[in-house]
């Protein structure tokens, strides 16, 4: 598995032509990625608030995980820590369904 940050055109995990999907798959299955671009939803955090906002993460997870959003353009950093930018509160945005789904599902495996 590859450690570079992955990129639509390029081979990724389960595409070797790199389909956009499979590229975005690939960059936010990673450990930590889905968990960093949420707690981020609650806005701006230096490394060490959203460190404490992720709860169990590393520290060397944590770094990985923001040069690689960083690089894909979802997250940025500014005067106050990190930070969304408009293509990751994009992201969020289309995440929030999914949120919503997961609560009707948990619903389901409580009954």
């Amino acid at each position: 598995m590859s450690t570079s940050v992955p990129k639509p055109g390029e081979p990724v995990r389960g595409s070797k032509t790199g389909k956009p999907i499979m590229a975005l798959f690939d960059l936010l299955g990673r450990s930590w990625a889905l968990g960093v671009i949420w707690q981020l939803s609650d806005g701006e955090a230096t490394f060490r608030v959203l460190q404490q906002r992720c709860e169990s993460v590393s520290p060397t997870v944590l770094n990985r995980r923001i040069k690689e959003l960083r690089e894909s353009g979802f997250v940025e950093k500014g005067e106050g820590g990190y930070a969304l930018t408009s293509m990751g509160e994009d992201l969020l945005t289309r995440l929030r369904p999914m949120a919503e789904f997961s609560e009707k599902w948990a619903d389901h495996e409580r009954s």
